[in-house]
């Protein structure tokens, strides 16, 4: 398999910021990490290896970047403010450094990409795909959260709500956004057994808010003995990878 690592000074985030590429062709895959996880997470954890046939084959290429999510909405701490902060430097690394590195490394600043995630990394996932819905077209978030409330409380202001999937796509009624997210194909699943009760709860009334907006979305809920856990995760993502039709 084709791997390339990569570092660079990132200005907004005032530090070097990883990331790693595996694969030599096919639909680019941004892999999110976990909460406060790093790029060989998914390597780790043995995602990148029961994906290996669809990269081995020209399918995908995956792209694994760091996280600074215990700077951002999951530190432990700080007030909402620097919290808020950090959250719009990294969306501001991903979109305007790591978008444009994508393109670079696949010869096509048209391509389009596909958001990807478990846990965090699919509440990530989910934010950047409804945000971003002209840069990325497919998004697959599992045993995801979709609102902020779980690591702020009820604190609400406008850096809260237009970071909160659950939020914001209620009253969302931009038409070409909305055909936009219309056209492309969204995914999100969460398994029911351990440790899943906030992703069930989130994926059930995100599955009501895009009804609401007539988004067609394939909305799953695996097994009751399936836990929030990297065994079911390398079972659910390569499903997903089958479906999407790379």
């Amino acid at each position: 398999m084709h791997t390339e690592y990569h570092k660079w000074f990132s200005e907004r985030l005032q530090r070097n910021m990883e990331l790693k590429v595996y694969g030599h062709y096919g639909k680019p895959v941004l892999i999110f990490p976990t909460q406060g996880g790093r790029y060989h997470e998914s390597e780790d954890y043995g995602i990148i290896g029961v994906l290996e046939p669809f990269i081995n084959d020209g399918k995908i290429k995956i792209i694994a970047p760091d996280s600074i999510d215990y700077e951002a909405w999951a530190h432990p701490s700080a007030d909402v403010n620097h919290r808020a902060y950090w959250a719009s430097q990294y969306e501001g690394y991903i979109t305007h450094e790591v978008v444009p590195f994508i393109h670079s490394n696949c010869n096509n600043n048209d391509i389009r990409i596909v958001a990807a995630g478990f846990s965090m990394g699919a509440y990530h996932a989910a934010n950047f795909f409804f945000k971003h819905p002209f840069v990325f077209d497919t998004v697959i978030a599992i045993s995801g959260m979709y609102d902020l409330k779980p690591l702020i409380g009820e604190f609400g202001d406008d850096a809260i709500y237009f970071n909160s999937p659950l939020f914001y796509l209620r009253n969302l009624d931009n038409h070409q956004v909305l055909e936009q997210l219309r056209r492309n194909q969204i995914i999100i699943a969460t398994g029911q057994g351990l440790w899943e009760e906030d992703a069930i709860a989130d994926t059930h009334e995100i599955k009501s808010v895009l009804e609401q907006k007539s988004i067609p979305a394939q909305i799953d809920f695996w097994g009751h003995d399936v836990d929030h856990d990297w065994v079911w995760w390398r079972k659910m993502l390569p499903h997903y990878m089958g479906i999407i039709g790379v």
